[in-house]
């Protein structure tokens, strides 16, 4: 099966820790697929947070996904504290790339569980169409 690799880019926006929980974990006694999903959703959030945006208000304008694709690398446990960066890839008029590089720290070593992309947005909910990023968050992204 071809795999497609991301690789995480230069430019890094920021980190948030996630603490990984018991309903976060499956029959296989680690960490869900979907609820990585949850907890990259969880990770975006707080990032934009604690930079002062939500995904409905980012100067004005609402984001959407419109694309995720997750690397799979390795396993996460119950209680592991997930240590999440999160970069920038490419802009568009209308959107951005988010890279989440995701790893914890076991027995004094650094285990990578993972790295996703996705692929954000400029959305009007009200008009249910497209919009443009808006400049000033354009240019929080190019710091």
């Amino acid at each position: 099966m071809a795999r497609t690799k991301l690789i995480f880019p230069a430019k890094i926006l920021g980190e948030v820790s996630i603490t990984v929980r018991i309903t976060d974990i499956n029959y296989g006694n680690h960490l869900g697929n979907d609820a990585l999903v949850s907890i990259i959703h969880e990770a975006r959030v707080k990032w934009l947070y604690l930079n002062g945006y939500t995904e409905l208000n980012i100067e004005g304008a609402a984001i959407i996904m419109g694309e995720l694709l997750v690397n799979y690398l390795g396993e996460s446990f119950y209680g592991d504290e997930l240590k999440i960066l999160l970069g920038c890839g490419d802009t568009t008029s209308a959107g951005f790339e988010l890279y989440y590089d995701i790893e914890t720290n076991r027995n004094g070593q650094r285990v990578k569980i993972a790295i996703a992309k996705t692929g954000l947005v400029f959305y009007d909910y009200q008009l249910k169409k497209v919009s443009a990023m808006p400049e000033k968050f354009k240019r929080f992204l190019q710091k």
